[in-house]
């Protein structure tokens, strides 16, 4: 019997992952990670908070699975938090959740689930994979476009999706739901997490401010020409895309275009000047397993949240960096984000954005 490890967070996706393994005749170990929080605030953390624990144990209990809790604490602090930090004191906006999938998730935890002798290690996931005749490994989209998670898991390598199962990427989220009350799951109806775990529902500016106060260093807010406009208070405070809160006088609107953490000023134009329609990334990680040297058309995400807009994606000489070239401009693209490339359903593979044009 193959023996799978399951990332559990005391949230209904994992929980009914457990089923559905148990059900397709997995041996099934639940696995749990207590993350770094603020000192006081452990309560809150969105990913690991004693609730959290609890609710994973009484599944696990309920499901009769073994179940363990690996600290993780430093590490995550030291990839995930200070890199967020780090990111934002830089002028960039990055996403956390990319580098905790790649560097805690699939690597730090399946390290750990593989010391205890698995075949797999499955999560919550809403995202396919499947198996192609030559052997790659393609990784999909959830069957459920709302909940569709293929994007943060655009850094699985062909070695980790080897590893990977995605048990409720076939379902839609209703469908999960029911299946948990089906199985008398406490967590059937528990709400989702929104916002990054390790900001306790707070603010991401006021965790900036204790933590990297530097990073708000008042700057020149200049249009496009290098003409001061005004003054900005601190990168961090201002978005790609934003109008409002510039405090400068205009006779048209402006809105901020980019931001310039090497010189720490903000760039800001008009409505006709926001959208872009290139950018290059770096540490792109060819997802499909096949490292493609000429153009080709695809789809690209540079949110989460964002729409696949069409364009050309050019490799470059060195394999880990792209450019890509939309059809169209695009309005939020930003440094720190990444460009997730998809033919379809598949995910060709991603990389960091840290140039827009």
């Amino acid at each position: 019997m193959p023996k799978v490890a399951l990332a559990m967070s005391g949230g209904v996706d994992s929980s009914v992952a457990a089923v559905l393994l148990i059900k397709q005749g997995f041996d099934v170990t639940g696995m749990m990670l207590r993350l770094w929080s603020e000192p006081g605030k452990e309560d809150s953390n969105r990913c690991c908070t004693p609730d959290s624990m609890a609710q994973a144990r009484r599944v696990a209990a309920r499901l009769d699975i073994p179940f363990y809790v690996i600290d993780a604490k430093e590490i995550f602090w030291e990839k995930v938090v200070s890199s967020f930090l780090d990111g934002y004191a830089a002028g960039d906006t990055p996403n956390p959740c990319l580098v905790c999938n790649r560097l805690i998730r699939w690597e730090f935890l399946l390290e750990h689930a593989l010391a205890l002798g698995v075949d797999f290690m499955a999560t919550g996931h809403y995202a396919r994979s499947k198996i192609l005749p030559d052997g790659r490994r393609l990784l999909l989209k959830g069957n459920d476009p709302a909940k569709d998670q293929s994007y943060v898991l655009h850094v699985l390598t062909q070695e980790k999706l080897s590893r990977a199962m995605f048990p409720v990427g076939d379902y839609t989220k209703p469908e999960i739901r029911q299946i948990a009350e089906e199985n008398g799951l406490s967590v059937a109806r528990r709400p989702d997490s929104q916002d990054l775990c390790f900001l306790a529902g707070e603010n991401y500016r006021n965790f900036l401010l204790r933590y990297r106060p530097a990073a708000f260093q008042k700057g020149a807010i200049l249009d496009s020409t290098g003409r001061v406009l005004g003054e900005h208070s601190g990168l961090p405070n201002y978005t790609i895309g934003q109008r409002k809160g510039l405090d400068i006088s205009s006779t048209v609107p402006l809105y901020v275009l980019e931001k310039d953490g090497i010189n720490n000023t903000l760039i800001v134009g008009t409505f006709q000047d926001l959208g872009k329609t290139g950018l290059s990334a770096v540490d792109f990680n060819w997802t499909c397993g096949k490292i493609e040297k000429e153009p080709f058309r695809a789809e690209i995400k540079t949110r989460y949240t964002a729409q696949a807009a069409p364009g050309w994606v050019m490799p470059e000489s060195d394999p880990t960096r792209v450019s890509i070239q939309f059809d169209s401009p695009q309005r939020d693209i930003t440094n720190g984000q990444a460009a997730v490339v998809y033919a379809g359903d598949v995910v060709i593979g991603g990389g960091m954005i840290v140039k827009s044009r």
